[in-house]
């Protein structure tokens, strides 16, 4: 009888990556998901679905049973929320929760996906890798302090003797991004011509598709306990919308917007919303973490897990073609004329 494996978050971006990557291994998947959850991006795949909630433990408990290694990707991404509350019970609560469930069933291997956010603080001299410290009061915002916590919990249960790997993907980009992501909204921004300026900011753009092999990879080879950056290329927000023009025949924006301007319109936007209680377009969050450029060394899972990551120029490509495909954005010239 096949082992099953348990992938929660498997409906969303990365985890429907780490679903499809398990299922052509050939290895048997159930997928924790709430009854409400979109299910697109799993379909026609041979799925057990398992209906639960990381803050309902009893479902989780469910979920683990018969399970040998469980795949821990879901997270409450957002830089914004009415209610600050709801990103810590999924984030960190959760996981506490499914870290327990997971003991209590014998897994026998646990990969929980952190983030870059964790590791990439401000540093002086080399860039940050997996041996560097930071505390949670330097984490940014809810979500990166909700991660950071929930991190904690990971490394507390790799002490206590269960077999967890942490993965800290930098920045995913590809297809499947359908709520999307902040990063997709990016994308989404330059595609719809609503990207007139930029601030000086960088990330690590990784494709989703290698995030997803990582995950695979730290399962087999990880050491328990141990930090792994799944990331690729350094790129300033510039750089990154240059290739995103050359892609699409789009202009790429020519004015930098000092950080106080859009630190001044993420502060009306953030007001506004908290009167209408519709999303931020200009999440401030978002804004104070531009102000620090998330460049990291990613040198570790490449020596200790064989992790090969592609260009990212292909990636972003594919993340644009998903994007057009599905009607999120009209299509620029350069690729609509090749699909012709």
């Amino acid at each position: 009888m096949t082992a099953t494996t348990l992938v929660t978050g498997a409906t969303g971006f990365v985890g429907s990556h780490v679903v499809r990557h398990l299922v052509a291994r050939g290895e048997s998947v159930r997928a924790l998901a709430r009854p409400s959850s979109r299910r697109d991006l799993l379909s026609g795949l041979p799925v057990e679905f398992a209906d639960g909630d990381l803050r309902d433990p009893a479902s989780l408990e469910r979920a683990c049973r018969g399970v040998r290694r469980v795949y821990h990707v879901a997270a409450d991404y957002r830089l914004w929320a009415a209610d600050p509350r709801e990103i810590y019970e999924s984030n960190v609560t959760g996981t506490r929760n499914l870290l327990d469930a997971a003991r209590q069933a014998g897994v026998e291997r646990f990969v929980y996906t952190s983030t870059v956010a964790t590791i990439a603080v401000p540093r002086h001299g080399a860039l940050p890798d997996e041996s560097t410290a930071a505390t949670v009061d330097e984490m940014i915002g809810h979500y990166k302090r909700s991660k950071f916590l929930a991190e904690q919990e990971a490394l507390a249960a790799a002490e206590r003797g269960l077999p967890v790997v942490i993965v800290n993907p930098t920045t995913p980009v590809g297809p499947g991004d359908v709520k999307p992501t902040p990063t997709g909204r990016i994308l989404l921004d330059f595609l719809r011509g609503r990207m007139p300026a930029y601030v000086d900011t960088g990330l690590n753009l990784v494709a989703v598709e290698d995030v997803a092999s990582g995950h695979l990879l730290a399962a087999e080879r990880g050491a328990p306990g141990r930090r792994y950056i799944l990331g690729n290329r350094n790129l300033t927000l510039k750089e990154i919308l240059d290739v995103l023009a050359r892609i699409t025949g789009r202009s790429a924006p020519r004015v930098r917007l000092p950080h106080a301007v859009a630190y001044m319109a993420g502060l009306a936007d953030e007001l506004l919303a908290r009167v209408t209680g519709r999303e931020p377009q200009i999440p401030l969050e978002g804004v104070r973490m531009s102000r620090h450029k998330m460049f990291v060394d990613c040198s570790r899972a490449v020596r200790e897990l064989g992790f090969a990551p592609e260009p990212v120029e292909a990636a972003l490509e594919r993340a644009v073609r998903w994007f057009w495909d599905r009607g999120y954005a009209a299509p620029g010239p350069v690729l609509a004329g090749m699909a012709a």
